[in-house]
């Protein structure tokens, strides 16, 4: 507040002051409005990524180009709401309540406990105060990973009555024999590399940063060294999912360096994934990624090998080779997928105006509510649901479809996404048949995008064998996270067993779902 003795007598000089002080409220008022301009612009921006990235066409979106640009976005409205609060005097600042997951602090966390008593306990009338309350806040910290040495000493003993009395205890078993690491230290580096997609050049940098100088090239034995002992482990992955009567495939691209030609060339990682969770089946859930040169169906027959039973793929050619009638082998049944045939009459409806497409797009829609609706259920109780509700719907589509196949040009992009959809009826139309059966191939797909994000991260695989160990590797990463095992602690578990001399007899005891009971 200004005192009236500090006002100028000058008429004039009052005037300035008044057109000053207008003025100055005048740019306040246009910062804020400027300020809230930002927020609201950025709001939209978030809002329009977030409908484009989960709406209802999300077919060909890359869920991580979404998450690094609403990053960037979030980011940006955090900061402007940080100087908008830092323009409003701390006394005058009024803590809103803001719609943030903030998440919460786990139990097992360790607390460190801070205690701020005032500074003087005398109240203003000379008693002593006492304690009546108090709050408690809590906020999560960091100790950065700080890296240690592990000092292994073996003394001598020698006897004094002899020559030949000389005792010392034998050298531990090491993974990497007269190396650096111990195993936990590997069993880190590979968690960095295949679950959080750092590569080793970057690792070596992050090192680097607390005076531990390697090479990339010391920690690619590492890992390669790794992978090899680990084989047996994936080995025994693989095999057991292969006991299964239900499983899921799906394949990805994965460049590959070829070093005669100086480019890169294209391999593939095929999925191998049981996932028996939507229907409370017993087998815990697993992924197994296998490396190959190519995509033909030769690939998938050599990986399922000794299979029998429901396989559940896209609707890539490749696997016709599974069931042509002159196949010699186990019987092998495939279930198609509705997301792919949904995704083909999706991309037409985004187009423009196809009420063809939207109505096909309805009946999927009305099938993956009742799936929704079984989903835990167990299988006589999914097949119950869906002959009752699901097989009227089939039918109903089914002749919808020779309706509108007769009636809409071959060649057209309708024609295509129907003659895709009658192509595969049989497949399509399984689960009515199977209450183990999904309505997609999604739960291999999900187990199948850490891969592709790894291979953005290292852009190729610099060799076959190197692609061979990448699929190891990750196969064992990935059937931890869908057990909810820490990878860290399981490779670390695990690395320690091998090079301890675990018996070959017992190796599945060294699969990640029973790395709990270990």
């Amino acid at each position: 507040m200004l005192d009236a003795a500090d006002l100028p007598d000058d008429v004039a000089a009052l005037k300035a002051m008044l057109v000053a002080a207008r003025l100055s409220e005048a740019d306040k008022v246009v910062q804020i409005a400027r300020k809230d301009e930002r927020i609201e612009r950025l709001e939209k921006l978030v809002a329009a990524f977030k409908q484009a990235a989960f709406g209802r066409k999300s077919e060909k979106i890359d869920p991580d180009q979404f998450d690094l640009a609403l990053e960037d976005l979030e980011t940006a409205m955090a900061a402007i709401h940080a100087e908008d609060e830092a323009d409003v005097p701390a006394g005058n600042r009024i803590t809103k309540p803001r719609a943030l997951n903030r998440g919460s602090l786990p139990t097992h966390l360790p607390r460190i406990e801070e205690v701020i008593e005032p500074e003087s306990l005398v109240c203003i009338c000379g008693g002593c105060l006492h304690r009546i309350g108090e709050n408690v806040s809590e906020r999560l910290d960091v100790v950065p990973a700080q890296f240690r040495v592990i000092v292994t000493r073996r003394p001598k003993y020698g006897c004094r009555a002899c020559t030949d009395g000389v005792v010392q205890a034998p050298a531990p078993a090491w993974l990497i024999q007269a190396g650096l690491p111990t195993e936990a230290t590997v069993a880190h580096v590979l968690v960095s590399k295949y679950a959080d997609h750092l590569p080793l050049y970057r690792q070596a940098q992050i090192m680097s940063r607390q005076g531990v100088d390697l090479d990339r090239s010391t920690l690619a034995d590492w890992v390669g060294r790794a992978a090899f002992e680990l084989r047996p482990v994936f080995d025994a992955l693989i095999a057991d999912l292969k006991r299964s009567t239900k499983l899921f495939m799906d394949e990805t691209c994965a460049p590959v360096l070829d070093p005669g030609s100086r480019k890169t060339k294209t391999g593939y990682f095929w999925a191998l994934a049981r996932d028996d969770r939507p229907w409370n089946g017993g087998a815990p859930p697993g992924v197994a990624f296998t490396y190959a040169p190519g995509r033909g169906g030769l690939h998938a027959e050599r990986i399922l090998q000794g299979f029998s039973g429901i396989l559940q793929v896209d609707g890539y050619a490749g696997y016709n080779r599974l069931i042509t009638p002159d196949r010699v082998g186990p019987d092998i049944r495939l279930a198609y997928c509705w997301a792919h045939a949904r995704r083909r009459l999706v991309d037409i409806a985004r187009n423009g105006a196809a009420p063809i497409a939207e109505d096909g797009i309805k009946r999927i829609g009305e099938l993956y509510r009742i799936e929704s609706e079984l989903r835990g259920l167990d299988p006589q109780a999914r097949l119950d649901g869906r002959q009752e509700r699901s097989a009227l719907l089939i039918a109903d589509m089914q002749a919808w479809l020779v309706h509108h196949r007769a009636r809409v040009a071959i060649k057209s992009p309708l024609g295509e996404a129907l003659a895709y959809i009658a192509k595969y009826w049989d497949g399509l139309r399984l689960f009515l048949s199977d209450g183990r059966i999904e309505i997609d191939n999604n739960s291999v797909e999900r187990t199948i995008r850490p891969i592709a994000l790894n291979r953005k991260n290292s852009l190729f695989a610099g060799h076959d064998a190197g692609a061979e160990n990448w699929a190891t590797i990750s196969s064992l990463v990935e059937t931890c996270k869908l057990n909810a095992v820490d990878p860290l602690a399981y490779l670390t578990a695990t690395l320690t067993a091998i090079v301890n001399g675990h018996k070959q007899s017992q190796i599945e005891s060294l699969l990640p779902w029973n790395c709990l009971s270990r």
